[in-house]
């Protein structure tokens, strides 16, 4: 990315993000990495900790990276013929081989998500990764689906994540065939789901008749 020529804080953490991890790989989440990003920018080092004061900002903002990068690869065009389970299989693996080659960035990124004071904030980024990949996939859901989507994705993407990890085989192949499994078990879960509403669409509903009872029609 490249900085105008006075950016916003916004603007420079999206630009100090992937080169802040790039170094975060050896010196950690931590200012080290943070300067020298902004060296590599030629941006002041003071300003840089204004954009990403900690670590957690950090990880934050190369996360969000990940997701902008995601979704250029894949933008709608591409993904528009494809049916659902291969958008969301498309979208995570592109989010693998975006990641490939900074495991070692990863890991210490959700080994700092994994303590206990940052632990919501992991969940929240997580939540976020999900809805990212369900947005791009065209999901315009708003009822409890809208929810129920994303914490199943978003907890096959953290299993996924974790076997990624340490996955040694070529182009990861033992986590993409695990991903295909769990991708399976959501779709199997979906269609499931589907056919249960459709039974029962037109029973009579308690909580309706309740509602009737306590506000009768005028």
């Amino acid at each position: 990315m490249t900085l105008p020529a006075d950016p916003t804080i916004p603007e420079l953490r999206e630009a100090l993000a992937p080169l802040v991890a790039d170094n975060a790989a050896f010196d950690g989440w931590k200012a080290a990495a943070r300067d020298m990003a902004a060296d590599t920018l030629g941006v002041d080092r003071d300003v840089a900790l204004l954009a990403l004061p900690d670590a957690a900002t950090m990880i934050d903002a190369w996360f969000a990276y990940i997701d902008r990068e995601m979704a250029a690869a894949l933008p709608p065009e591409k993904l528009g013929p494809m049916k659902v389970r291969e958008k969301i299989t498309a979208l995570v693996e592109t989010r693998l081989d975006l990641l490939a080659a900074h495991r070692e960035t990863l890991r210490r990124a959700l080994a700092i998500l994994a303590m206990p004071q940052n632990v919501a904030n992991g969940a929240k980024l997580g939540w976020r990764a999900a809805d990212a990949m369900w947005r791009a996939a065209g999901d315009t859901a708003t009822d409890y689906n809208h929810y129920t989507k994303r914490a199943m994705l978003g907890a096959v993407y953290a299993a996924t994540m974790t076997v990624f990890l340490d996955d040694e085989s070529e182009g990861q192949a033992d986590t993409r065939a695990f991903l295909a499994r769990r991708i399976a078990g959501i779709m199997a879960f979906e269609k499931a789901k589907g056919q249960f509403l459709a039974r029962t669409s037109h029973r009579p509903s308690l909580s309706r008749f309740i509602g009737r009872l306590r506000y009768p029609a005028i």
